[in-house]
């Protein structure tokens, strides 16, 4: 039985660790101001939605569409004026609100994220919304504590909604809507185009940043690549050569626990999934100039990236918000202009090809969310209360109602140093 195939029911496991999520039962200390102010914003903007939402057992107010049951307007509101959207989210990891289609409601939200706070009060963001903690930076030594915070919750937690494959990106499917026992095909499918665009062949020297749980090393030493990946997973690292050795590829991968700016070498091509996002804007520059330094004359870069719209992108970077807050601290979605923007002015790379596959994505996080919904007493049985569990299922809705209102995309690019091609 190929390690594909096989069942991932009893990884090694960290010890889960309740601190990783604050406790959202207690009010954060805010101005009965800035409760008031986000009070009258927030009404307002329910009253032009296309959403039906009761506060408080009150009539609906909105223009129709997906409905919002706000148990505790109060304690809703009080937390949206302490902390902006990052107060929404712990609404409802609180139990104050409830949606029966919570992706739609989220979807909603998303398709006018740039109207719901007037003009005026935008130019205000800076004083209202809170920043990035210093702590997020994703120094050699951050970079390592923020990887962990999401990775090493758990191998068993992440196996509970993956496909057997355990690949955490988006899969590329022939046609929607998508059946769960087609996602390991549509994850297989993802990971050939990736590895057909750096022209990963047999004898090819390639480099993974980003190991996951080592499908795509797997699939290129079967190709008849030599794979160095790194990943700043210990959790990950342990399972990914596990799987490695029971494929009987341990001669043609090596797995280290290593910082993409500490690896040495030059490869014929370098792949990379959905690892730009983690990086952080603010090394966007050194982790190109790092591909540009191992990449060996002739040779591709294959990425694939989670991106937003330039504007929206510009207008959040400095601001905290609450995926970087609780579930990948120190990550920030590129668009990609800015992609190009540093590519260009950094290195001797240039964005060759590209495409998007967003909806893909949508459908990808549709299957995982139905999945950890189903296995929600086996998520409870390895210890993560109910406060996590409506965390990430907030955190895949979220998810994918950014790339159903097309607020999000994913894209495949190739980079080369030899001018445009595919």
């Amino acid at each position: 039985m190929s390690v594909s195939s096989a069942s991932p029911a009893r990884p090694r496991t960290a010890p889960v660790d309740a601190r990783r999520w604050p406790d959202v039962a207690g009010l954060p200390r805010t101005s009965p101001l800035r409760t008031a102010v986000a009070e009258r914003l927030v009404r307002r903007a329910l009253g032009r939605l296309p959403l039906r939402v009761r506060l408080g057992g009150g009539e609906p107010v909105g223009r129709g569409g997906p409905f919002m049951e706000v148990h505790e307007p109060q304690r809703f509101f009080r937390r949206i004026g302490h902390s902006g959207l990052i107060g929404f989210g712990e609404s409802y990891m609180a139990g104050e609100w409830e949606a029966r289609d919570l992706v739609g409601v989220l979807t909603v939200l998303a398709e006018n994220a740039a109207s719901l706070v007037p003009g005026t009060l935008q130019r205000l963001r800076d004083a209202w919304a809170i920043p990035q903690p210093a702590e997020h930076r994703n120094t050699v030594e951050g970079a390592q504590a923020n990887v962990s915070h999401h990775f090493d919750l758990s191998n068993e937690l992440f196996a509970l909604f993956l496909d057997e494959t355990l690949s955490y990106s988006s899969a590329l499917f022939r046609g929607f809507p998508a059946e769960p026992q087609l996602l390991a095909a549509a994850q297989h499918r993802r990971i050939d185009r990736l590895l057909d665009r750096a022209n990963v062949t047999a004898g090819t020297q390639l480099l993974e940043i980003g190991t996951g749980w080592g499908e795509l090393a797997i699939r290129a030493a079967q190709r008849g690549a030599r794979v160095l990946t790194v990943t700043l997973s210990r959790e990950q690292q342990v399972l990914a050569r596990r799987r490695i050795r029971r494929a009987g590829l341990e001669d043609r991968v090596t797995v280290l626990l290593r910082d993409y700016r500490n690896v040495l070498g030059r490869y014929d091509a370098i792949v990379s999934g959905e690892t730009v996002e983690a990086v952080g804007a603010e090394f966007w520059p050194d982790y190109f100039m790092a591909l540009d330094r191992l990449l060996a004359p002739g040779g591709r870069v294959a990425l694939q990236t989670i991106t937003m719209p330039h504007d929206r992108m510009t207008a959040s970077r400095s601001t905290h918000t609450w995926i970087q807050k609780y579930i990948f601290p120190g990550g920030m979605v590129p668009s990609a202009e800015a992609i190009e923007q540093v590519v260009g002015g950094c290195t001797a790379l240039r964005v060759a090809a590209r495409d998007s596959f967003g909806p893909h994505y949508a459908e990808t996080l549709r299957l995982w969310r139905e999945r950890f919904t189903e296995r929600a007493a086996d998520v409870g049985a390895l210890g993560f209360d109910e406060t996590f569990r409506r965390m990430w299922t907030f955190y895949l809705a979220y998810s994918e109602a950014g790339f159903r209102s097309g607020y999000l995309d994913v894209q495949q690019l190739l980079l080369t140093k030899d001018g445009p091609g595919s």
